[in-house]
């Protein structure tokens, strides 16, 4: 007994007639593992049921196909569905849209301009000639049916648009033949435009323009300066022309350096031409090219022969009136450039009801703008 407990494992012989005591219980495990396995493997293969052995149940389901009794007549004829009255009244009718129909492009939008007269920039819609040649100039512009023979007057009321009442008073004050200029930089102008449009009044575009004492006198955000290459002021030009459309021309605010500088002025020109716009000099620099520029571009022109309330008073504003019209009559037209203050407006409204039994016509600035050939 000593001598098997002293024996080393590894060495030691097993007797003759002495019994294994090993079992291979792990063989026989897996060899029933692997047995179950193959069955698994067999069953998948050789039955052919989808549903993997899961107990299943035929219900027979009724069928609704026929519950919905308006579905059914729509499905195989018509069918008359009657519409609620107060929605679609008794008389009323569904226009067809079809080839006969007035094209958007003959819409205008909410600044009366029409499609086919706006072309798509990244600043917004500008003006453009449409491609059947008509023009802003021609479409914008308020027709006259002055009598010939008699002196013609055009007022322009600038500055309006900054302030939405005073400008909706001055619209509502005035009568049509007067041409409205609107700045760009009012916040309410889609209002302003829209009602000047609506109540027959011709409207201006007023751009800024450098002035000799610039910037210490700035005329406002986007002023086309002197010396800038021609794309930087152009670029400056189409964000002007896309704050709000319909209007027939552009006018100058301050731009005595611009003005006079024909290298800086021509492309402006140029473009004007280009997109059927007209132009008017407001008159308050002698040096101006103005004149030149637009003949050579084709450009509807005109100038302003006088500033009408410089001096800001009832009677000194009745009195460069009654200048104007002498202007009118030894020359046959006159056009002149007031403020939106209220007592400008007021007065002008008061002079040109009177105006008629004068002898004197007013007319809309357009009317007097002599288009080149």
């Amino acid at each position: 007994m000593a001598n098997d407990l002293s024996t080393p494992l590894t060495g030691r012989k097993r007797k003759p007639g002495e019994a294994g005591r090993g079992f291979p219980l792990a063989r026989i495990l897996f060899a029933i593992i692997a047995l179950l396995g193959l069955g698994l493997v067999l069953r998948l293969v050789l039955a052919n049921d989808p549903n993997g052995g899961r107990p299943s149940q035929e219900v027979a389901i009724t069928s609704t196909r026929n519950a919905n009794e308006l579905a059914n007549v729509v499905a195989s004829g018509p069918a008359t569905i009657t519409a609620d009255p107060q929605q679609y009244p008794a008389g009323g009718s569904i226009t067809t849209i079809g080839a006969d129909t007035v094209p958007a492009a003959s819409q205008p939008d909410a600044f009366g301009a029409l499609a086919d007269l706006s072309e798509e920039t990244a600043e917004g819609a500008i003006p453009r000639i449409a491609a059947d040649g008509r023009t802003p100039f021609a479409t914008y512009s308020r027709p006259s049916t002055a009598p010939a023979g008699l002196p013609k007057l055009a007022i322009i009321v600038s500055g309006l648009g900054i302030n939405e009442q005073g400008s909706l008073d001055a619209i509502e004050r005035l009568p049509p033949d007067i041409t409205l200029a609107f700045a760009p930089y009012g916040k309410t102008l889609a209002n302003t435009v829209a009602a000047a449009r609506s109540s027959g009044h011709e409207v201006l575009l007023e751009i800024p323009l450098e002035p000799f004492d610039y910037p210490q006198n700035d005329p406002g955000p986007q002023t086309l300066l002197t010396g800038e290459t021609p794309r930087s002021n152009l670029d400056k030009l189409f964000w002007l022309m896309a704050r709000f459309g319909g209007y027939a021309g552009i006018i100058n605010n301050m731009g005595a350096r611009f003005t006079a500088s024909a290298a800086d002025f021509s492309p402006i020109m140029e473009e004007l031409g280009a997109r059927g716009l007209g132009y008017v000099d407001d008159g308050s620099s002698n040096r101006s090219v103005a004149p030149q520029l637009a003949a050579g571009n084709k450009v509807p022109f005109s100038r302003v022969d006088a500033m009408i309330d410089a001096n800001p008073s009832q009677q000194s504003i009745l009195a460069a009136l009654t200048s104007l019209e002498a202007k009118a009559v030894e020359n046959g037209q006159a056009i002149g450039i007031v403020s939106a203050l209220p007592i400008s407006v007021a007065a002008v409204a008061e002079w040109a009801a009177a105006l008629e039994s004068k002898g004197l016509v007013l007319v809309p600035a357009s009317a007097l703008m002599k288009q080149a050939e």
